[in-house]
């Protein structure tokens, strides 16, 4: 008797590099982005590895289920979005993205062990969506992005936010919208974490009374979030994954 069949994967559209070149776009500042969003694209397409030169790469909206190893190929990409797909893991190759300042991973199939160690590597990294997945905990490799200003983490199953990512020294924003940990403490908006270039300190008796009734708040919003502790209470969601139709507004949910 043969050997069972392996269960088939979408299929998806094939990309020619003809197709790939007539995709190329410039962007405003002169950088040169390739766009395969939105083209039902089930595996990697190989064929891009002849433009490895570009500074950009779109393939948001599609269905890949895995980012190859040779994605170290692309060294210029500053900008990399695969929003909006499949993806269950990354390769430990991503970590030599060495100019990557951009990298959008909302809405697929990610969890704290999809993420290698090598993410950490990414030392210009600043801008960091990790939004609609399914994440309990993050991995520690995440404090070594020093670099960070935005992180999106809404719409996950996060019971807690580590101290050391809070405190990374340039981090601006924190989407953690839609998180299990907000709502069993009762909290509804702690989403952003501000910080300022310059800071001045003053005696309370030389506020007035409104700016000194919203130092106390935001001083108050950060220490609850500097110190949620892991709730011993997990909670899910129906409907986490949300269909590619709708991931349009993900790119506007983090921001």
């Amino acid at each position: 008797m043969g050997k069972g069949k392996k269960k088939a994967g979408p299929t998806g559209k094939k990309i020619t590099l003809k197709l790939a070149k007539n995709s190329l776009r410039m962007t405003a500042d002169g950088k040169r982005r390739l766009d395969l969003s939105n083209m039902g694209i089930a595996a990697f397409p190989k064929c891009i590895l002849k433009l490895a030169d570009v500074d950009e790469l779109d393939l948001s909206r599609n269905m890949l289920q895995k980012i190859p190893d040779y994605i170290e190929d692309f060294k210029n990409l500053r900008w990399l979005d695969f929003h909006s797909n499949r993806i269950e893991t990354l390769p430990e190759t991503i970590g030599q993205l060495e100019n990557l300042c951009y990298l959008n991973l909302c809405n697929n199939k990610l969890t704290a062990a999809s993420l290698p160690l090598q993410l950490g590597q990414l030392k210009k990294l600043r801008h960091l969506n990790l939004g609609m997945n399914g994440f309990e905990c993050l991995p520690s490799t995440l404090a070594a992005l020093k670099e960070l200003q935005e992180l999106g983490l809404f719409d996950n199953h996060l019971t807690g936010l580590p101290e050391n990512i809070a405190n990374l020294p340039k981090l601006m924003k924190v989407n953690v919208k839609r998180n299990p940990f907000l709502q069993t403490r009762g909290e509804e908006d702690i989403d952003t974490i501000q910080r300022l270039e310059c800071l001045y300190l003053v005696n309370e008796d030389s506020l007035c009374k409104p700016c000194l009734k919203k130092c106390k708040e935001e001083r108050d919003k950060l220490d609850r979030l500097k110190h949620f502790a892991p709730s011993a209470r997990k909670l899910t969601f129906q409907g986490l994954l949300t269909p590619n139709s709708t991931a349009q507004e993900t790119q506007e949910e983090w921001r």
